[in-house]
């Protein structure tokens, strides 16, 4: 005797809902998988290394003003290959959910560029004004080595990217979400600078919906079933 048949209805819906897909893959999303795992090496050995070499390479890694003045072309990836606050941290899970997600709707390339525009712009929107700051004396010399590392602004203008590529009642409530708790962080006061370019990044994201949207259907027509 034949069991229960599932309704037509649902039978579409049930293949529409394939939830692995919201997280990377060597070959659906070589690009978030592979920057995943090698955030996932440095946090290890952040957590496992002497804390005195761990901090070292932070510093060394730092985008503030000093850094950016002399080597801005290596502190600026080196400081995305750090999380802050390691894999526990809100921007790791975020990563992955947000990264697969923009990545299998306008490819890897695209994806990368979305991420480090957003990392290298946000960071110089909150440094160049430090610098400038502490030329005309109205901040001290010390500013100009503030510890300064980690992927938050590339995932924050990441989401603000992939808010405009959802549907409208998603993208909004994503947004809105993420802006809350942007905004909760600000009104705290506790790191505003980098608070600031957390604004900044998500901005950054929503600015870019017509070139993120244009890339999503040069994606889409190219491979489809990449979709």
């Amino acid at each position: 005797m034949a069991g229960p048949s599932t309704p037509a209805a649902a039978r579409p819906l049930a293949r529409g809902l394939r939830p692995w897909r919201l997280l990377p893959t060597p070959a659906g999303t070589p690009f978030t998988f592979a920057y995943a795992a090698v955030l996932a090496l440095t946090s290890l050995f952040a957590s496992l290394a002497d804390p005195g070499l761990v901090h070292d390479l932070y510093q060394g890694s730092s985008t503030d003003v000093a850094h950016l003045v002399r080597t801005p072309v290596v502190v600026l990836p080196a400081s995305a290959l750090w999380i802050a606050g390691g894999v526990v941290s809100p921007y790791a899970v975020t990563f992955l959910l947000v990264l697969t997600a923009l990545e299998r709707r306008m490819g890897g390339a695209r994806a990368a560029c979305v991420f480090l525009a957003g990392h290298v712009l946000a960071t110089l929107a909150t440094e160049v004004p430090v610098g400038l700051a502490v030329l005309f004396g109205h901040l001290p010399q010390t500013s100009l080595h503030r510890l300064d590392y980690g992927i938050s602004f590339g995932v924050a203008t990441s989401v603000g990217a992939l808010a405009g590529l959802l549907r409208p009642w998603l993208g909004l409530s994503v947004l809105a979400l993420m802006g809350g708790v942007l905004l909760n962080d600000l009104f705290a006061f506790q790191d505003p600078m980098t608070n600031w370019g957390h604004i900044i990044a998500l901005g950054l994201g929503v600015a870019g919906w017509p070139l993120a949207r244009r890339w999503q259907r040069t994606y889409a027509s190219a491979s489809p079933a990449a979709r």
